[in-house]
């Protein structure tokens, strides 16, 4: 059986026209997140079904309601429902009119509760909006009311076992970013003729490099150079290790490893997961302050 990576790189291709027309909602400014943590604990199970476009489904109960089928799509931005599904979880007033497709999203909406499976979420932020090209799906593979994003799924670390067909989520300390208002901002620097790059550092100082080569296809990245006495090298980290997950999340891509980087505050002593002359070791490492 092929890897999940593997598995899970094939069904990100197979949902690439969906990404696509998603790519507009990109420039709305979308709610704030819900604060509100997963009531589970544990990991949980939940069952998915693969459609014959090859993305992926789940039933979603909305205040109650439900269920109602959902594409659940690891690069959509936002939370995403129909019309139809509004009015029938109570989100919005039966008489309100079906909100068009435009660039300028409508005002969003919250579900009170949101349940996958055994996951429960409480004042989940979407929005209420027809999206065409979920429409022509539906049309096609049976009703669909909407996609399951970020603001969801960040909660969460996956698994996908496409065999079994169910996914496990596992609830992590991480409150997903509001992508939609960052991307909105940007935007209006640019507008402003504000073009500076922005230059990306953690806030946590680990004295290592790392990067990875178009055609390497194994997990993690590639330890390129460690700084003398810095955290990383007194806890042992070498050059050409391979760094598979830093403090639990994984880190297949450079942006991987700064994304994963960002979380920790200078000072807490988190795991590294590596790969040494072919056997997998865990490190502890301290990251140091910055200036």
């Amino acid at each position: 059986m092929r890897s999940q990576r593997s598995e899970d790189r094939g069904q990100r291709s197979a949902a690439s026209t969906l990404l696509a027309a998603l790519v507009v909602l990109a420039f709305v400014a979308g709610p704030a997140f819900a604060e509100d943590k997963p009531s589970a604990t544990q990991p949980a199970k939940v069952p998915i079904e693969i459609l014959k476009s090859k993305h992926i489904a789940v039933q979603v109960k909305v205040n109650g309601k439900g269920p109602f089928r959902l594409i659940f799509d690891t690069g959509a931005p936002t939370m995403l429902v129909s019309t139809r599904l509004a009015k029938e979880a109570d989100m919005i007033a039966k008489n309100t009119k079906k909100s068009p497709f435009s660039m300028f999203a409508p005002k969003p909406e919250v579900m009170k509760t949101m349940e996958i499976g055994d996951l429960k979420i409480d004042n989940m932020p979407t929005m209420v909006m027809d999206h065409p090209l979920v429409e022509i799906m539906s049309s096609i593979l049976g009703p669909i009311d909407g996609i399951v994003g970020y603001p969801f799924w960040g909660r969460y670390r996956m698994t996908i076992d496409y065999q079994a067909k169910e996914m496990t989520f596992v609830p992590v300390d991480y409150k997903p970013a509001d992508i939609m208002q960052t991307l909105m901002n940007t935007m209006m620097l640019r507008m402003n003729g504000n073009n500076a790059p922005t230059i990306l550092s953690p806030k946590a100082q680990w004295g290592f490099t790392a990067g990875k080569d178009s055609d390497d296809e194994e997990a993690g990245v590639v330890v390129r150079e460690v700084l003398k006495d810095s955290a990383a090298g007194n806890a042992g980290l070498k050059k050409d290790d391979r760094l598979l997950t830093l403090d639990g999340r994984w880190t297949d891509t450079v942006v991987d490893l700064f994304e994963a980087a960002g979380h920790v505050a200078p000072g807490k002593t988190v795991p590294l997961k590596i790969k040494r002359d072919g056997k997998e070791m865990t490190l502890k490492v301290t990251p140091a302050s910055g200036l």
